[in-house]
């Protein structure tokens, strides 16, 4: 088989968070070792695919309640590739005049993002490790697009579960929410252990990708100390705002990832 092309600097021989991401949202932007990745997650937990649009149909739920509640600042951290209905569709469809940073350490995300937004002024991608808040809030993009003086939602939607306990994820999620003033909102999904099937899940995705840290309900809610929780608080993805009906018995995809919203007063 030839080998796949890919762009100068992207490692394409273990797979890529934002890319294993890409893979289950049917995206193109994604490679063998991805597609490969993913396949050993569907025997653990069959409705992984299913589990990555709930995630999106949060972000989407969680972006429009944003706007509704005036948000025009989104600083979306570890975003991934920008796919459709991403943070900045949703936003500016609701509101305009909304700006959007998109941050990742993943170099294909700047390579496919810079090209999908080159015609939008009010989006941008930044390559930085969300893991050093400072130097993602002093980023002169960051600063470009983002008044701190503003609310501004600090979304981590689907990326904290990979950071490990000693990353100290805590006092990352602390260290950004100090950066914005009152009025600004907290967006976390993230991995729950759930279930039997999560905790294998989590052991394959420890394995294969080195990541993905499935923590309870207990320790999600945690990270929304000190600002105000929002209904329906920290809960399975289908089960916050739905719009839609959801089953009175939930499935263990359903159970897969918790979230929630939370505003700093």
């Amino acid at each position: 088989m030839a080998k796949e092309w890919a762009p100068q600097g992207i490692d394409v021989s273990k797979p890529s968070i934002a890319r294993a991401y890409d893979v289950v949202l049917h995206g193109k932007d994604n490679f063998e070792v991805d597609r490969a990745f993913v396949s050993e997650i569907v025997k653990v937990v069959p409705e992984i695919y299913d589990v990555a649009a709930y995630n999106r149909e949060i972000l989407g739920r969680g972006v429009r309640f944003l706007t509704d509640q005036g948000i025009r600042q989104f600083l979306d951290l570890g975003s991934g590739l920008p796919t459709v209905q991403n943070t900045h569709h949703v936003a500016q469809e609701h509101a305009p005049e909304s700006r959007v940073v998109y941050v990742d350490n993943d170099p294909i995300v700047l390579a496919h993002g810079r090209a999908l937004l080159a015609e939008n002024d009010r989006t941008t991608v930044v390559t930085a490790d969300l893991r050093d808040p400072r130097s993602v809030l002093d980023d002169p993009e960051v600063r470009k697009f983002i008044d701190f003086d503003q609310p501004v939602a600090i979304m981590l939607v689907g990326i904290l579960h990979h950071l490990h306990d000693e990353e100290d994820p805590q006092g990352i999620v602390d260290a950004y929410m100090s950066a914005v003033p009152s009025g600004s909102y907290l967006f976390v999904t993230h991995f729950c252990d759930s279930s039997q099937d999560a905790r294998d899940a989590e052991k394959k995705y420890l394995a294969l990708l080195g990541t993905g840290r499935f923590r309870t309900p207990e320790e999600i809610t945690a990270y929304f100390d000190g600002f105000e929780l929002l209904e329906p608080g920290v809960v399975a993805l289908p089960l916050w705002r739905p719009e839609d009906a959801v089953p009175d018995e939930l499935t263990v995809g359903h159970k897969l990832m918790f979230g929630g919203i939370a505003r700093k007063h």
